[in-house]
Parts: C-alpha cells; sequence; structure tokens
C-alpha cells in the first residue's frame, strides 16, 4: 500500500488515516459496500459515498471509474486535495492535528461523509491560488470560522458550510427510495397478475421524511401499505389529508422507448421536484408500472440554505473583520443543480439574505456542490468553480484586493 499511496501523491490520506486508524477506515468501507445493495436505495447510498468509495479505489490502486459514471474526472482533482490535505496536517501544532483527526472520524460516522472536509480543502486552496494567504484558524485555534484570508492588508474570515437540499424538500429522497425498494417486489407479482402499463401518481401534503432526518419510518409504512392496498384491491384512487394516490394508463409519450426513455418522458411531465421510479416486469410480457411522487408545495432549497446563512453569519463569524460563507449545497443532482443556478433562485436566496441585520458583516456568498467538487465542466457545473454574490452595502465591497474572491459572478 506505501508504494501505492506514493505514486499517487497520497501519502498526506496515509498520514492521517495511520492516525485516525486503518481500521476504522476499512471498518468504514465495508459498511459501505454492504449498504450499496441492488435497488434504488442502495444505489443513493454509493452516490452518497462516492467520495469514500473514490478514495478506497485510489487507495487499492484500481480503476477510479468503477465507481460510477462520470467518476473519473474528480480523480485529479481529489488528489489535488490529498496533497493539501496533508500539507496541513504537516503544519499543525499537535492540538491542531488533534482536531484535524477529531474531524476525519466524525466524518467516518452514521451518515456523515468526508465531504465537508474537501469542501474546505477545495475552498483553501481556491483562495491560495486567487493570491491569498490562507490560514486554517478553525483547526489550528479553534476559531469559530475556518479561515483566515489575508491580502493586500485585508483580512477575511471564511466560513466552510456544508447544507443539504434535503433540508427544502418536504418528500426526502432517501425516503423515497426506500419506499420505492418495499413496493416493487410486489410490483412484479401484480403486474404478472394484471399484464400492462401503468402509472401511480402521488401527492404527499404531509411530506415523507427520512429516518436519519428526525422522523421515524411509520409515515413511510403507512405509505406503503395503502399502496398495496390500492393495488390488491383494484381500486383508481385512495385520498386523505396525508396522500393523494392515483392510479392510471401509462400514456406518456416514450413508454415505449425503455426505462431510459420513459423516466425521460415522466421528468418532461412532472417537472425537476418530481421523484420517480420505474418497475418493468421480469418475466416478460412488456408490464410496466410507473411512479410520480410531489409534495404539496414546491421545494425549498434556496430557502434552507438562506436559513442557514442566517444562522451562520452571526454564531460563526466576529464581526471584526469582513466575512464569507462558502455554502456547500450537497444532496442535489445535475438537473436540480442546474435548475437552482438557471432560474436564479439560489442567487435571489443570497441577495435577500444579504439585506437581512444577520448579513452586516458578510462581504461575500459562495455557492457550490459536488459537481464543483469533483471538478465538472460547465454548464454542469458552475463557471469559476463556484456562485459568487457580493455584499454591496459592505464597507469593503469594492476593495481591490478582495475583487477575486468577491466580485458577483452573475
Amino acid at each position: 500500500m506505501d508504494q501505492i499511496l506514493s505514486s499517487a501523491g497520497m501519502n498526506g490520506f496515509y498520514r492521517v488515516l495511520n492516525a485516525v486508524g486503518l481500521p476504522l477506515w476499512t471498518a468504514r468501507l465495508r459498511d459501505i459496500r454492504r449498504g450499496c445493495t441492488p435497488g434504488y436505495a442502495g444505489r443513493a447510498l454509493a452516490r452518497h459515498h462516492t467520495l469514500e468509495l473514490v478514495l478506497d479505489r485510489m487507495l487499492r490502486g484500481g480503476n477510479v471509474s468503477a465507481v460510477g459514471p462520470g467518476v473519473a474526472m474528480g480523480q485529479t482533482q481529489v488528489s489535488s486535495l490529498l496533497e493539501e490535505l496533508g500539507q496541513i496536517d504537516a503544519s499543525l501544532s499537535e492540538a491542531g492535528r488533534a482536531r484535524l483527526h477529531a474531524a476525519f472520524v466524525e466524518a467516518l460516522t452514521g451518515a456523515n461523509t468526508l465531504v465537508p472536509l474537501f469542501h474546505l480543502l477545495r475552498v483553501a486552496r481556491t483562495q491560495r491560488e486567487r493570491g491569498f494567504h490562507v490560514y486554517f484558524a478553525g483547526l489550528a485555534e479553534g476559531a469559530a470560522y475556518d479561515l483566515l484570508l489575508s491580502r493586500g492588508g485585508i483580512e477575511v474570515e471564511v466560513v466552510c458550510e456544508v447544507v443539504s437540499a434535503e433540508e427544502g424538500r418536504d418528500v426526502h429522497r432517501g425516503a423515497w427510495f426506500h419506499l420505492v425498494d418495499r413496493v416493487d417486489p410486489e410490483l412484479q407479482g401484480w403486474l404478472a397478475a394484471h399484464p400492462g402499463r401503468y402509472l401511480l401518481k402521488m401527492t404527499l401534503p404531509r411530506g415523507l421524511k427520512a429516518a436519519h432526518a428526525g422522523s421515524d419510518t411509520a409515515a413511510l409504512a403507512q405509505l406503503h401499505a395503502r399502496i398495496s392496498r390500492l393495488l390488491s384491491e383494484c381500486r383508481r384512487a385512495d385520498h386523505d389529508e396525508a396522500a393523494v394516490l392515483r392510479l392510471e394508463p401509462l400514456l406518456l409519450a416514450g413508454a415505449q422507448a425503455g426505462e431510459l426513455g420513459l423516466l425521460e418522458g415522466l421528468r418532461r411531465e412532472f417537472g425537476p421536484e418530481a421523484h420517480l421510479a420505474v418497475t418493468s416486469s421480469k418475466g416478460g410480457g412488456g408490464g410496466v408500472f410507473a411512479m410520480a411522487a410531489r409534495a404539496a408545495r414546491e421545494d425549498e432549497v434556496a430557502e434552507a440554505v438562506q436559513r442557514r446563512m442566517a444562522a451562520l453569519a452571526p454564531a460563526r463569524l466576529s464581526g471584526t473583520r469582513p466575512g464569507i460563507l462558502a455554502m456547500f449545497v450537497e444532496d442535489t443532482d445535475r438537473l436540480e443543480w442546474r435548475t437552482l443556478r438557471d432560474q436564479l433562485r439560489l442567487e435571489g436566496a443570497a441577495r435577500q439574505f444579504l439585506t437581512r441585520a444577520e448579513a452586516r458583516c458578510v462581504v461575500a456568498v459562495t455557492c457550490a456542490s459536488r459537481l464543483e467538487l469533483f471538478g465538472a465542466p460547465p454548464p454542469d457545473a458552475a463557471e469559476d468553480g463556484e456562485m459568487r454574490f457580493r455584499n454591496p452595502s459592505h464597507k469593503q465591497a469594492g476593495a481591490a484586493a478582495l475583487a477575486p474572491s468577491v466580485l458577483s459572478t452573475l
């Protein structure tokens, strides 16, 4: 392993792994692989832990592209961030390294990932490339903010924060995937007895939250039971204050074009916020059962980011220097991320936040996602590696020294 790590430029990562214990990493990857079972939830878990799976492949000298489509493009990006990690680990005091190692251990616990740590590393590297001196104040001194930048005699505090898009959804994708995996085995038998093409439309006024987000599995189990009852009784509709279910013939264009074409047709029909699934009969006969679910109101991902910023600024910025909130929006896919950008939803939320009292010390807000982290090209990823919004009312907003990091990208 030493030779592989050395040739891949991963000595710093290996040093951190040794400090926290290689058995911890081994156990973590074993648990992730065990959870990546066939089905929607298993594939979602693999996507959630893409970074860990990529790192494991790199450690083993394997083919990173085997982790998933489009992942290989991020190997160079990840490798450079690993070098950053090694340099930081070597430069910190004993107390600073203890904080770094504790953050690493936390990232390998429960539903957590290494994304927050790598977001911090990427922001630091980006600011250094823009000509700033970067000091890891959070790790080195336990400061409330993460980075202290300096350039041209001006110092700037940076908070690096990850917010899940699930916080702005009434219907969580994680809960939806678990529901689909529960229903899917029953659909095979149902399609065998009722050959044809069907569409189950669901509106969920009370939402459907993932268990790790603070709810239990009762709502999911109840919805599953209602779908099973609807099918077993051959009913066309079922509705109450928690859910509206409608079973209809599947008449969408593209229904004959295979699962991919059908999903594209459903996406056009129901929009980017809909949760979709398609089950095809395995015994032949061409049976298809599609499901589309929505909350009763639009997702509020941008609003969730705004709420987090309003809480962060007074809690983690000292107020004595200009501050930057570097926000990482997690749990989005390409379509949703482009929608948030193209429809100016994130821009609107950020600019509205910058007018509030909590933003007095904030000179700029930046937003990025996994697409920028893994180095995806535009238009999937934002130009310049982030969306950036300057606060025109901040007294340092026009400072030439800060321009590379605060000038708005839109």
